[in-house]
Formats: structure tokens, C-alpha cells, sequence
């Protein structure tokens, strides 16, 4: 049968699409699904998800085929529905393994008859099952069907896809605002509906705790609760007078992670160090610079900003948090089943720390002399340092944001680049693997528009069209250095965003433009046809509706997602490009 370039508007794009003419696969409740061995977390998401919305049951039929040697790759999309010369049964759903493909990569045929996906490993045939559901249209994002009895059909095509950066990640700021478990568990299910596979999970900062230490427990019976809270910028006169909080148990922890897992979703947690430690410093006093202040004194801190407040470098700190560290690695291991390569990644933060405390600490200022150390910057990458050694032992990888450079770095750390992408591109360059996430271009807390209603502006203007033509890897990166990019991140900092209505409005609908970018094999951002994402996210605003996601739309935000009278911190003109 004749092949046509044909167009549908999944978002992230695939990398290429090819069908007959005419055609189309039609579920009904005689559809089938053969899932061989290996491919559970499919079968399992796709009974749950899609034969949920759909109203399907999508009974299990044998192995699907476990025996069958897998496809050979085709020299350009196949419209073929299987390579192996043996038709797949009608009216079924299959699930297989290819290990021609690479393992994030998929290959879905579509035929009148039944449809196929292929992975290279797990994580592509589920990656292959989400594009799937979004063939299905909007009423496969509900929970349950819309519309009892109405066909469900996907028109007859090959599809191949895979995808352009291993590390997609989307940080999110539980420690400002804390974002309930279940929370947690709908933006995993948000992230795995734009193939996003990294969950950074920043559990710690001055204004919150926000894990169960068992052998430390006043770091959330006093560190998980603020008194009052500082409502817009720090400049802002406005307060909610009552306290906020909250905190995952260790078996919350467990449950995410297992749930990430599910959906090929590894979670990176971040415990800051030696900065933005308030919130620990008020529960265990001792953390802190004891000869410089009455530590005694500090509660949980309720204002925003750079907080002069850092842990003390003694033994007392390192043993404390080493045994923090030691529960954590139990609760996010570093090879949790399902994941996609980077679980044994821990987040130690590491930026924007004072040093004015050290120098007026005579404890701080011996330790830098007993260890040979020219001032406070050289102490604080000794304090990382220590951190990098210790996790090395235990087969974990450091990463930390870009402060982390300064006083140099041990060979297996990684880097967040969140300063622009200076420090990124000097990481890449000194042998460093690195996550592009700069904030004057994925930081989704600055605000998307610059009009009067927008609510508690932030940062600069960036637009949905701005974040699409964001570019991971700089021009200043060569190429023998730029494949230390494991790839990007989008971060969501939570200061002014109070509840989950706003955490939609500020990373939706950008966090779609975001994943195309990580995931699909765009050009150069100025050859970026916008124009098109733009029609395909048409439908997917339809998706996003569906999924109840509180969106900021095009036309700008309504009136209930406005905030009157709230203080910003709107920064004039274009970012800088560095």
C-alpha cells in the first residue's frame, strides 16, 4: 500500500510518521492487549489509564508473543505491522521488545487490524503507549468515559520515535509551598503525559522540611512548620497569618518513588547543604554557627530570598547530615525498578550560600586554617567535597547547582546550570555531566506574559513561544564537549505559588513546549516552526482540560486566576543570553 507523510498533533513531535491512505483501528470491548515479558509497566498503565477513560476492558490475551525474535530495523518507517512474518492477532493491542531500537525508543504500527508498539527497552514501549492515548483524543485523559458506547479509533500508521536528551526533568519546590503526596502523584502522571523521566524533588530550604528523618525527628515536628507566610515578593506588606507545612512520611517517600518507577520516572531528591538550612537549623540549633548568633532563637524562616543563616562546618554537621543521607539512599535507590538511568543521582544543592557567619566565626575560620584552605569559598567546596566523597562510597553520583564549581569539583559530580549557561558550558568543558536549566530560560515561577493581570509577576517575560525556542546545548559548547549535556530541566519555585492552581498556571501550557523540547529533534530555535505547535497544542489544551490541569490560557489568565494587589518582582526587557 502506498505510504504518505501523514500529520497528527502529538506533543512532544515524533521524529517521523508515515500511513496508507485510508485505514483506521478501532477499540471496542473485544480489543485485546498481548503484553509479552518485560513490558508489565505498559500493560498495566494502559488497563488502568486508557481502558478506564475509554470504558474498554482490554483483556489480557497470552504472552504476546514472547518467543517471536525481534524486528529488524527498517531503513526508514515501516508501515508493516510486524517484521517477523507473523500477523499480529485482529482486534489486539501488542506490547514487545526490540532491542534494535534504543531503549527510550518506540516504534507504534496502527493497521485496521491491530495495533503494535515496539521499545527498545520498557521505558520505550510505555513511551510508545502514552502517544497511544493522545491518538485517542481528549476523552482518553479522563478518568472515566464521557461518552458510553462512541467509537474510539486511531487512523491506520507507522510511527518512530525516540528521543533527543536522556535527562527531561521538571524540578518541583515542595519546601516553600508544600505540595501533598497525591499532589506529587498527579504531576508524575503530568510529566509521564509529555515523556518526561526526571523528578527533582526539592525537599529542603529555610521554609520548610519536608521528609521524615526517624533518627532526627524535630526536623519535621518543628522544621516542617512555618508560623506565618510572606504572600508575593519579599518586598510585598502582605502576610498569611496562619502556619503552613507539612511533610512526606518515609512510606509517602516510598510511594512516590514507586509510582515514578511505574511510569519510567526517576526521582532525584534535593537536601540543601550548606545553605538554605534554616528550617534544620531551628530544629537542631546545634547546626548552626553557634559563636556567631543565638541559634537558639531562629524559627522556620516565613520571608523569601537569600537567608544568611547557614550550617556550621564541624563534625557535629557532617555526622548529622550523613545520617540523614543515610535514610534517604534507603528511600530512593539507586536502582528503583523502572526508572530510567538516573536514580542514583542525590541533589545537594550547594548555591547561594553567605559566607558572612564563617568570617565572623572563630570555629569557621580555624577549621579553614587546620585544613590548609586560602578563605570561605575554598570551606564551602570542602563541605561539598565531603558530600561527593561520601556519596561516591555508596555508588551514588553528586549533583549540585552551579556554585558547586567554585573551589573545583570531583570527577563523577554533576551540575545543575541554573545561572545562565556559563557554568554549564564550564562544567561541560572540565569533563562534568550537566542539566541545562537556566533560569532566564526554564525557570516557569517568572512570569509568561507582560500584562497587568498577570498574577505576582516574576523574573523576566517568558512566553510559551520563549521556552520553545529554548536551546540545551549553547553554540559556545563544542561538540566534543556537548555530550555532557544529559539534557535539560524546567524548575518550578513555589515562593508565590500557594496551591496547585497556581503551580498549573505557572508551568502549564509552557511544561508542553518544554518537553518538546527535550524530547523531539527540533531545529535550531529560530527554525522552530512555532506556528505548528501552536495548532497542535489546540488539541492538547483539550487534553490538558481533561486532565483538570488549571492552565494559563492563550488569551490570558481568567479572572479567578488573577491576583490583585500582590507584589512581584517583574524584571523589564529581554534576558540575558548567557
Amino acid at each position: 500500500m502506498a505510504q504518505d507523510e501523514i500529520e497528527n498533533d502529538v506533543i512532544p513531535a515524533v521524529r517521523a510518521v508515515a500511513g496508507p491512505v485510508r485505514g483506521a483501528f478501532l477499540f471496542d470491548q473485544d480489543t485485546t492487549l498481548r503484553a509479552a515479558p518485560g513490558t508489565g509497566t505498559a500493560e498495566r498503565w494502559l488497563r488502568a489509564a486508557l481502558g478506564a477513560a475509554l470504558g474498554l476492558p482490554l483483556r489480557a490475551v497470552g504472552p504476546g508473543g514472547p518467543s517471536e525474535p525481534p524486528a529488524a530495523a527498517p531503513p526508514a518507517v515501516s508501515a508493516a505491522p510486524s517484521a517477523v512474518g507473523q500477523e499480529p492477532a485482529a482486534n489486539s493491542v501488542r506490547l514487545l521488545l526490540d532491542d534494535t531500537l534504543e531503549p527510550e525508543a518506540y516504534r507504534l504500527c496502527a493497521t485496521d487490524r491491530s495495533v503494535e508498539i515496539r521499545g527498545g527497552a520498557p521505558a520505550g514501549v510505555f513511551w510508545g503507549a502514552q502517544t497511544l492515548r493522545q491518538l485517542l483524543g481528549p476523552d482518553a485523559f479522563r478518568r472515566a468515559p464521557v461518552r458510553p458506547g462512541a467509537a474510539h479509533a486511531i487512523p491506520a500508521q507507522t510511527i518512530e520515535d525516540a528521543p533527543r536528551f536522556r535527562w527531561r526533568g521538571l524540578m518541583l519546590d515542595v519546601a516553600r509551598h508544600f505540595m501533598p503526596k497525591d499532589g506529587v502523584l498527579r504531576y508524575l502522571d503530568l510529566m509521564a503525559a509529555h515523556k518526561l523521566n526526571v523528578l527533582h524533588l526539592h525537599l529542603t530550604d529555610d521554609q520548610g522540611w519536608r521528609v521524615e528523618i526517624k533518627r532526627y525527628p524535630k526536623l519535621t515536628e518543628t522544621g516542617s512548620w512555618r508560623s506565618r507566610t510572606k504572600v508575593g515578593h519579599r518586598a510585598s506588606p502582605l502576610w498569611e497569618d496562619k502556619p503552613h507545612g507539612g511533610h512526606y512520611t518515609q512510606d509517602d517517600i516510598r510511594e512516590i518513588v514507586a509510582y515514578a518507577a511505574e511510569r519510567h520516572i526517576s526521582v532525584v531528591p534535593e537536601i540543601d547543604v550548606p545553605g538554605h538550612s534554616q528550617a534544620a537549623i531551628a530544629a537542631y540549633p546545634e547546626l548552626g554557627n553557634t559563636d556567631v548568633i543565638d541559634t537558639t532563637a531562629l524559627t522556620v524562616w516565613d520571608n523569601w530570598g537569600v537567608n544568611p543563616n547557614v550550617l556550621a562546618p564541624t563534625d557535629n554537621t557532617l555526622r548529622f547530615y550523613e545520617g540523614v543521607f543515610e535514610e534517604l539512599l534507603d528511600l530512593f535507590p539507586a536502582n528503583a525498578t523502572g526508572s530510567t538511568g538516573f536514580s542514583e543521582f542525590f541533589h545537594i544543592g550547594g548555591d547561594e550560600c553567605p559566607k558572612d557567619q564563617w568570617r565572623a566565626s572563630p570555629a569557621a575560620q580555624a577549621r579553614i586554617r587546620a585544613l590548609g584552605l586560602a578563605d570561605e569559598d575554598e570551606l564551602q567546596a570542602w563541605f561539598v567535597g565531603h558530600f561527593d566523597k561520601w556519596l561516591a562510597a555508596r555508588g551514588r553520583r553528586l549533583i549540585g547547582w552551579d556554585e558547586i564549581l567554585e573551589g573545583g569539583l570531583a570527577d563523577g559530580a554533576a551540575v545543575s546550570s541554573w545561572r545562565g549557561y556559563a557554568g554549564g558550558i564550564a562544567a561541560a568543558r572540565a569533563g562534568h555531566d550537566v542539566v541545562m536549566c537556566p533560569e532566564q530560560q526554564v525557570y516557569l515561577d517568572h512570569r509568561q506574559d507582560p500584562g497587568a493581570d498577570e498574577p505576582v509577576p516574576i523574573g523576566y517575560v517568558r512566553t510559551l513561544e520563549d521556552v520553545y525556542r529554548f536551546e540545551p546545548v549553547p553554540p559556545g559548547l563544542d561538540a566534543d564537549h556537548a555530550h555532557h549535556v544529559l539534557g535539560a530541566q524546567a524548575n518550578v519555585w513555589t515562593e508565590v505559588m500557594e496551591d496547585s492552581a497556581r503551580v498549573d498556571y505557572q508551568t502549564f501550557p509552557r511544561l508542553a513546549a518544554f518537553a518538546e523540547v527535550a524530547w523531539s529533534a527540533l531545529p535550531a530555535p529560530s527554525q522552530r516552526d512555532f506556528a505548528g505547535f501552536g495548532r497542535r497544542m489546540t488539541t492538547h489544551y483539550r487534553r490538558l482540560d481533561a486532565l483538570g490541569v488549571a492552565y494559563r490560557p492563550p488569551t490570558g489568565p481568567h479572572p479567578w486566576q488573577r491576583r490583585p494587589g500582590i507584589l512581584g518582582r517583574p524584571i523589564d526587557g529581554p534576558p540575558p543570553a548567557r
